[in-house]
């Protein structure tokens, strides 16, 4: 059974960063890129990033260039995501997914993936 599991979300004031993780297990995980997505109230859920299988490319939305950053650890089954600079808009549930082993140019939609986890929660007040 394959398992994505988030952590690391939470509340910061503005201007704050935070880091999030997603372990996954009950897949081979360097054969997955991985995404990262957030869904705020009452929006679509929205693509942030999205890793190739061994981490050499990453993909952003234009919005969280220079703010967000994507990485994984595949000996310990785990992407991360790196965010700083936090505004009120970057409130939202934040997801991890797993997709084959491309980004391609449609990465960013949630269709094309796979796998997913439950969410955590980011909440950044002003």
């Amino acid at each position: 059974q394959v398992q994505l599991t988030e952590s690391g979300g939470g509340s910061v004031e503005t201007g704050g960063s935070l880091t999030l993780s997603c372990t996954a297990s009950g897949l081979q995980f360097d054969d997955y890129a991985m995404g990262w997505f957030r869904q705020a109230p009452g929006k679509e859920r929205e693509g942030i990033s999205c890793i190739t299988d061994g981490g050499g490319t990453t993909y952003y939305a234009d919005s969280m260039k220079g703010r967000f950053t994507v990485s994984r650890d595949n000996a310990k089954n785990t992407l991360y995501l790196q965010m700083s600079s936090l505004k009120p808009e970057d409130t939202a549930i934040y997801y991890c997914a797993a997709r084959g082993p491309y980004c391609s140019g449609h990465w960013s939609d949630a269709e094309d993936y796979k796998y997913w986890g439950q969410g955590t929660q980011v909440t950044v007040s002003s």
